[in-house]
């Protein structure tokens, strides 16, 4: 009876080696990744994260071998379980931008599922009748809807003004403490809107005058000063007179004005402080003319109709102003 010898295929045995050796080279590279991570690269010394500062630090010689670390954790601090479940969430932060603070829910008018396949005619159906309730549900109440409506408003002009998120904020802010504090009655909605936009844009220090707020406004310039006055004593803000030099920065760049520019009319107004020059002026006059100053004393080119119309002031002033602030100026000539 004859032996069988079985032997192993030669292609199957050379699989199995490169497979093995390719394990063991996988392992001595992981092996000296983590050997490059728990060592310095400068003089082996041991590595320790910090965690506070985001940085990666050897314990021996003090090298930075990492920083700027993403922290993945909450942005609040925690001692206690309830304090934990209190202040963990989920979801978009609350704005006060909006009505009911963004908490709500909100259903798309697009008519389209989460594939962005198009609904059949009963989906529609059901979901323009979930629309219809959800909208009736989220204003309630008059005060609820008396909120959206100025809220929408205030969004609208700081939009069209060009003003920052925070100011939005603190405007939505000041209108419900009115609101609260019942001081709407006998004043229109867009009113006390648009005085509570013109105050958040002075306390945030991009002031905005009567004259622009007005052109995006519903209501007349006399009704937003004296609503402003009335809410600002009411309310006891804190609103300090408008700086002309805040009005600078914006008037240069819409005149396409340098750098030099805007600094050379900042000194001017700063000059002008000193000298008492500013008092009783309207801080929008005096930015414009210091800034037509500016361009003329840098030899850039403008006219008194171009900064009249990017500040919406008239020439006369301008004139005036220019020269006031040129006399201001200690032996100051143009060439």
């Amino acid at each position: 009876m004859s032996e069988r010898i079985w032997t192993r295929n030669p292609g199957a045995q050379k699989r199995e080696e490169n497979t093995k050796n390719g394990r063991q080279q996988a392992e001595t590279e992981e092996e000296a990744v983590k050997g490059d991570t728990l060592k310095c690269p400068e003089c082996d010394g041991h590595v320790v994260t910090d965690d506070e500062h985001g940085e990666t630090v050897c314990n021996d010689c003090g090298l930075v071998v990492t920083a700027d670390s993403v922290d993945r954790g909450p942005e609040w601090r925690a001692f206690d379980s309830r304090e934990k479940d209190e202040k963990s969430r989920v979801g978009a932060p609350t704005t006060n931008t909006m009505h009911d603070k963004g908490l709500s829910t909100n259903i798309d008018w697009r008519d389209r599922d989460a594939y962005g396949n198009s609904l059949g005619a009963r989906q529609r159906q059901k979901m323009q009748r979930l629309r219809k309730w959800n909208e009736r549900f989220r204003t309630r109440d008059s005060k609820e809807r008396n909120l959206k409506q100025a809220l929408g408003e205030i969004d609208r002009m700081a939009s069209a003004l060009g003003l920052p998120e925070n100011v939005r904020e603190t405007a939505s802010v000041i209108y419900r403490r009115a609101l609260d504090d019942d001081l709407l009655p006998g004043r229109s909605i867009e009113g006390v809107a648009t005085s509570c936009t013109y105050a958040a844009a002075r306390m945030a220090g991009v002031p905005r005058s009567l004259d622009e707020i007005a052109e995006v406004s519903r209501v007349e310039k006399s009704e937003v000063a004296r609503t402003y006055r009335y809410i600002a004593r009411e309310l006891s803000l804190e609103v300090k007179p408008a700086d002309p030099e805040q009005y600078v920065p914006r008037f240069a760049s819409e005149l396409g004005l340098s750098d030099e520019s805007k600094m050379r009319a900042r000194k001017l107004l700063k000059n002008a402080k000193e000298k008492g020059v500013h008092s009783g002026k309207s801080p929008v006059g005096l930015a414009a003319a210091a800034v037509y100053a500016a361009a003329l004393l840098t030899n850039e080119k403008t006219t008194q109709a171009a900064v009249s119309e990017v500040a919406d002031i008239s020439e006369v002033t301008i004139r005036n102003r220019y020269h006031e602030l040129l006399e201001a100026e200690d032996n100051l000539s143009l060439v």
